[in-house]
């Protein structure tokens, strides 16, 4: 629940040491939605989810439902609103592996559609995996300690991941909570170097979440260039 209106502001909460503590902004979200929704929509006709207007007309519909039951800063805890946000990274999860299963079903049975195109391929692989990365992210940032609202009421409870910033609290500002460029940062690393980097995962579900990621990252990117490969020799 909202804390009520005082000197930290209407959309400040309470920390349990009597500090304030504010939600995260939902800007860097809402640019990662939209740019999935977007490089979807750059992908091939047979790659896309018809009709094309489908999943950026409702991920931006609901993302606009996020923002205006949750204004201003991440911190109204309501079940609907973890749903929908839920929804929405359930949908950009199913519609990049739609487009991902297409992309590795032609590599395989060497489709013609880039049969003479290294470029157009290593383009739709790149917007595939950069999908995925986003996707990842979000998933991390919302399961982690029950999601962005519940780390801005209780900051220290359950992480599932640690970060450097938690364990060098000399170069960190006192009371620190991963935001969600942290938890980008976590799946680009986790989707480039396929292990752990700076970051530790402390719960199972999060060892195992990393694990798929890394995993997908290494199908595609090992696909896409050594088609990419062949078409060029």
């Amino acid at each position: 629940m909202r804390a009520s209106p005082g000197p930290a502001g209407p959309s400040s909460s309470v920390a349990p040491g009597g500090g304030a503590v504010r939600g995260e902004h939902w800007w860097p979200v809402a640019v990662a939605v939209v740019s999935a929704a977007l490089l979807h929509v750059a992908l091939p006709v047979s790659y896309r989810v018809d009709p094309v207007w489908v999943v950026p007309v409702v991920l931006f519909a609901l993302l606009v439902a996020l923002v205006v039951g949750d204004p201003g800063r991440i911190d109204r805890q309501r079940t609907w609103l973890r749903v929908v946000t839920e929804t929405v990274i359930a949908f950009i999860t199913a519609s990049n592996l739609y487009a991902g299963i297409h992309l590795v079903s032609d590599i395989l049975t060497n489709n013609k559609l880039f049969a003479d195109n290294a470029t157009g391929l290593l383009a739709t692989g790149g917007v595939t995996w950069v999908t995925n990365v986003i996707a990842f992210a979000l998933w991390y940032w919302d399961l982690d300690r029950g999601g962005a609202a519940a780390r801005a009421h209780r900051p220290a409870t359950g992480p599932a991941f640690v970060f450097p910033e938690m364990q060098h609290t000399a170069y960190a500002p006192a009371g620190w909570v991963p935001r969600f460029a942290d938890y980008l940062s976590l799946s680009f690393w986790t989707a480039t170097a396929f292990s752990p980097t700076d970051v530790s995962a402390v719960k199972r579900w999060a060892k195992l979440l990393m694990m798929v990621e890394a995993a997908t990252s290494l199908i595609v990117a090992t696909l896409v260039i050594a088609r990419a490969i062949n078409i060029l020799q």
